[in-house]
């Protein structure tokens, strides 16, 4: 399976599709011919975000003139744009047509890192805490799952849950039959006989659960932190930028404490954000619950300086590996090199494309922005 950069998989798939690292390479191979040799100094920057719930705070910021606000003391720029095709955006930030995107930890590595983009998670937005589940139809017990056909979104974050809960149980891929169903039609399929087994996220998760014969017999709390939903930026613009950093961690922690806000504004904006991601408040409240958001600063560095992100990301590198969404020329998981905040990297030290760093975090947390 293939992607190129015309040829896209539907926008309803959201933030969850992985895409082949050829894809990446592509689309930085035509950037790389237009690339000045030398960077003049940018006062205008580009953001890219696609629908989910924990990006919405992005949309709402832009419109409700919190990007102009951070952007204006800093003496800069950021205009932020609405990719209603996940994939797209990827691929546009990978080709250097944005400064930033909205991404999770296997995309990052596995599209712009792969590609030869060094990327940096500026931000650690939050992570999916039962949003993603395995959901079997008359049978309650995971161990059932064995010898079925599983139906999902193929080399999405539901392949790598798939992977996760069958290992959870001592089995492996070879132990079930992957079907690989578009997440537009999981919900029909699922309502066919012949379907016995899906894998997918939400909302489609609280629509398969509100059949009589659906169970979930594994979600993504049982995995926390593992699928994260992430604000990168490309790391020599970031370097040459620092102020888009810290602009850029101001918009988010003011965004968030404005939307987990137990008042009228605060209930407004989650109102706002569910109506502009296609559901209500009661809908956008409901996936709120199954994300373990990073609204404090302080939670975020935290969490991106524990040991739990580098064993993610050596599990995560290791099944794009396995995958062969690392780069055709991926010898080994180690292909690709990823910084953590203490320094230690995971796969070649030099080839480090995919950076975790607590910094603009850290600065938000000690009221330094």
């Amino acid at each position: 399976m293939r992607f190129s950069l015309s040829t896209l998989l539907p926008s309803s798939i959201a933030r969850r599709t992985a895409v082949l690292g050829a894809a990446a390479a592509l689309a930085l191979s035509v950037s790389g011919l237009a690339a000045p040799a030398e960077a003049a100094p940018k006062k205008d920057f580009k953001v890219a975000w696609s629908i989910y719930v924990g990006w919405m705070p992005w949309g709402y910021a832009a419109d409700h003139g919190i990007v102009k606000k951070w952007a204006d003391k800093y003496g800069i720029k950021i205009d932020v744009v609405q990719f209603n095709d996940y994939v797209e955006s990827i691929n546009q930030y990978t080709a250097g047509a944005f400064d930033a995107l909205t991404v999770t930890n296997m995309d990052a590595l596995s599209v712009p890192a792969a590609g030869g983009v060094d990327t940096t998670a500026v931000i650690m937005g939050d992570f999916s805490n039962g949003n993603d589940a395995v959901i079997l139809k008359g049978k309650d017990k995971l161990s059932d799952i064995k010898g079925q056909k599983v139906n999902l979104v193929e080399f999405s974050v539901s392949h790598y849950l798939l992977a996760r809960a069958l290992e959870s149980i001592k089995l492996t891929e070879r132990d079930v039959k992957v079907v690989n169903t578009s997440d537009a039609d999981m919900v029909a399929a699922y309502k066919t006989k012949a379907v016995t087994s899906v894998v997918t996220w939400n909302p489609l998760v609280s629509e398969i659960l509100a059949e009589k014969s659906a169970h979930s017999v594994f979600d993504s709390s049982k995995i926390p932190g593992e699928i994260m939903d992430l604000m990168v930026a490309n790391t020599q613009t970031l370097n040459e930028n620092p102020d888009f950093g810290k602009a850029l961690a101001g918009i988010w922690y003011e965004t968030v404490a404005l939307m987990t806000a137990e008042s009228e504004a605060g209930k407004q904006a989650r109102t706002d954000m569910g109506k502009a991601s296609g559901t209500d408040l009661a809908g956008f409240e409901s996936q709120l619950k199954a994300t373990k958001l990073f609204d404090k600063a302080a939670d975020a560095v935290a969490f991106v300086k524990s040991p739990a992100v580098g064993t993610t990301m050596d599990r995560v590198r290791k099944f794009l590996f396995e995958k062969k969404l690392l780069g055709e020329n991926a010898k080994s998981a180690d292909a690709v090199g990823i910084a953590l905040p203490d320094g230690k990297v995971l796969g070649d030290a030099k080839n480090v494309k995919l950076r975790f760093v607590d910094t603009y975090m850290a600065l938000a947390a000690d009221g330094k922005l």
